[in-house]
């Protein structure tokens, strides 16, 4: 018989102190609640002890007995009445919201249903079937670790070029590696995948879902799955998939050691906004069977759920515990993991106040006031699916957000839209229009071309429409405004007017995203040509379609790694490419030169009537700082322009890059100041005035 005492209300989840163990887990509506212990197999239930005490709202108790490693799961009493919001069925072993570490993976069994599945009744049918058999059990862990010198880089955000990558998906088809940590944190952390990175010149590695989640039934049935991961079932656990066999939370630390190392931050894409329960159908895992009407937002009818995510249901951050969870999972994260930020999908709805956003929300006050998370980055996806759901911009201070403005505008200039020069000219200098109050700045605005979500680079210039035929959902699934160009033909080519298209197409955007103001995201792969044949929605494809393909680069996609590479040295070695400030055309100097002018080709300053010009595509725009002078022009029109030059400090211009070559500072390319020079159809050229 083991011993049980009273134990603590706090910390939550299952805290080993040396001793022994203390339980501790939030329901504001149970009538009791019971720990059940497994053994190593997670197969049998060994014990079955009602938690002693019921503090606050939270029922704790502590097991002297109890060691690391021990496996347990709950089971929750209470009302089964969905009409009032409770879902308690004490049939089904519930995941702890704090667990540590999960064993074993979800088996799709109508008993992981707190109802019975096919009945007339729906979810108002509860189900008697134990689930103990098809869900993992929690994990007792020792959270204990040596870090030694472990400093996070602390760059400046100006200084920050992303990466957004996939911990599965870099190292999946890298031969050189063990086959048993493809895939994995180890293989990631492995000094070969990181040479690439430091190689490229990032230094901020943003990973895709690494917290606990499970393959979607209706996924598994079609035999696809949740290859993305945004479908979280816990906060503090990793997905065991990206553990190599064997391996624990260790595996983790010891990869941000590594990259840390390496002076690269690690930033957790995170998913609060919803959890895997989905809507009033779905499974009952975790939270639903804890305290359904605390830990989610209901609607008005509280068999339902207030769903501003499209998930089925929203994580309910008003309610104080909720809201602790989240809390402290993020700074678990931070302290224990030494993560160095988050992205938070879905944002607008962790911002919301039921049917409004509000940047003074309670989830974005608690962040904004908490002593560890104010050292870490904060960036918002800034959009969800409920009323007003697009809040580009309207992030407190401190956040950064994904600019997706950017991304659609960029595209759009480069691809020959008419109506878009003014938006181009707003972004690349930092979207001040959007992000320049409250003494926000620039780097507030995260811009990219491509991410997870949408066509891969070499994609968006190859198809117009999106292939999503693997899906198995009749290519509905996915974005139609793409606002991408085949440049003559759908897919793959072997015309070679097509592919030096496509190549400089490729040049063009990635050169604006690099020479513009904020903080610049690149997509995996986009520097080596990944493909993913079109696919724009490639969430549920756990195959070759999203796994990096490292033996099959080739001489052209080489080359365009190279020429990203010099790209992102450039943007470090001219710090006017990454002011703090915004830039508005102010003077820098007693000569009354300003820090942005723009240009027409005929050398005459722009003014009203050339940015209203609908059809105007070409542009220079001359970058001032007292020790520093650059100067791009771009041509998104198909035929080549002559273009006058405006004086330079030096007397001179020196290339530093050209799009249509794909050069970085070639040698002896030095014009004369006021010069007219031809700038070819689709291009981007840059000069430097101060580069002796």
């Amino acid at each position: 018989m083991l011993r049980v005492e009273p134990g603590s209300p706090h910390p939550g989840g299952a805290t080993w102190d040396g001793a022994g163990v203390n339980f501790a887990l939030f329901s504001a509506n149970a009538t009791k609640v019971e720990l059940c212990l497994f053994d190593s197999n997670g197969r049998r239930e060994t014990d079955r002890i009602a938690l002693p005490e019921y503090t606050h709202q939270v029922w704790h108790g502590y097991l002297p007995d109890v060691r690391p490693g021990q496996l347990y799961g709950y089971r929750v009493h209470g009302p089964y009445d969905p009409a009032a919001g409770h879902r308690f069925n004490p049939n089904k072993l519930l995941i702890d919201p704090y667990a540590k570490a999960l064993h074993g993976d979800i088996r799709w069994h109508d008993a992981c249903f707190g109802y019975r599945v096919g009945s007339p009744r729906a979810d108002l049918q509860i189900d008697r079937r134990d689930s103990a058999f098809v869900v993992p059990k929690c994990v007792v862990v020792d959270t204990a670790a040596t870090w030694g010198d472990d400093q996070p880089p602390k760059r400046k955000w100006a200084d920050t070029v992303f990466y957004e990558a996939h911990v599965e998906g870099i190292t999946a088809r890298r031969t050189d590696l063990p086959e048993r940590i493809r895939g994995t944190f180890a293989g990631l952390s492995d000094p070969r995948v990181i040479d690439h990175l430091v190689n490229l010149g990032v230094n901020a590695l943003e990973l895709m879902p690494v917290q606990a989640f499970f393959d979607d039934r209706y996924l598994v049935e079609k035999k696809l799955a949740n290859y993305w991961g945004y479908n979280t079932v816990n906060y503090f656990s990793l997905a065991p998939r990206y553990l190599s066999p064997g391996a624990g939370i260790d595996e983790f630390k010891v990869m941000v050691r590594r990259l840390h190392d390496a002076g690269i931050e690690v930033i957790l894409d995170v998913v609060y906004n919803h959890t895997a329960e989905g809507n009033e159908l779905g499974p009952t895992l975790s939270f639903r069977g804890i305290d359904n009407a605390s830990y989610y937002m209901l609607a008005e009818d509280k068999r339902f759920y207030f769903d501003t995510t499209g998930c089925g249901n929203t994580v309910n951050l008003r309610h104080p515990r909720v809201l602790q969870m989240v809390m402290d999972s993020l700074r678990y994260w931070v302290e224990e993991c030494h993560v160095d930020g988050f992205r938070f999908d879905l944002a607008s709805s962790m911002g919301r106040e039921y049917d409004h956003f509000d940047p003074n929300a309670v989830f974005l006050d608690a962040v904004r006031q908490d002593p560890v998370l104010q050292r870490a980055r904060m960036i918002a996806e800034p959009w969800d699916l409920g009323p007003n759901g697009y809040q580009l911009g309207n992030f407190p201070p401190g956040w950064a957000e994904w600019n997706g403005r950017y991304r659609d505008t960029m595209r759009s200039f480069w691809k020959g839209d008419d109506e878009c020069l003014p938006a181009f000219a707003s972004g690349v200098l930092g979207s001040a229009d959007l992000f320049d109050h409250h003494g926000r700045k620039s780097w507030a605005s995260v811009n990219f071309v491509t991410a997870h979500d949408g066509f891969t680079l070499a994609d968006l210039w190859a198809y117009n429409e999106k292939h999503n035929e693997a899906n198995q959902e009749d290519n509905r699934d996915g974005h139609d405004d793409n606002r991408s160009w085949n440049c003559g033909v759908e897919g793959p080519t072997d015309d070679p007017e097509i592919l030096a298209l496509r190549d400089r197409m490729r040049r063009n955007i990635m050169a604006t995203l690099l020479v513009s103001q904020g903080t610049p995201m690149l997509l995996m792969g986009d520097e080596i040509g990944r493909t993913q044949n079109g696919n724009n929605n490639a969430y549920c494809q756990d195959n070759e379609m999203n796994w990096l393909a490292w033996s099959d680069i080739g001489e052209r996609d080489q080359a365009f790694f190279e020429f990203v590479r010099g790209m992102i040295a450039i943007r470090q070695r001219h710090p006017i490419l990454r002011t703090r400030q915004f830039l508005h055309g102010d003077r820098v100097d007693d000569n009354g030169t300003r820090d942005v002018v723009w240009f027409r080709p005929d050398g005459a300053e722009m003014d009203d009537a050339s940015w209203g010009d609908g059809r105007a595509k070409i542009v220079g725009l001359l970058l001032n700082q007292p020790d520093e002078e650059l100067l791009i022009l771009v041509n998104a029109y198909h035929e080549p322009v002559d273009f006058v030059l405006p004086g330079s400090a030096s007397g001179k211009w020196r290339v530093i890059v050209d799009t249509a070559t794909g050069e970085i500072d070639p040698p002896d390319r030095t014009v004369e100041a006021a010069a007219s020079v031809p700038l070819e159809g689709r291009t981007l050229l840059m000069f430097c005035g101060k580069c002796g």
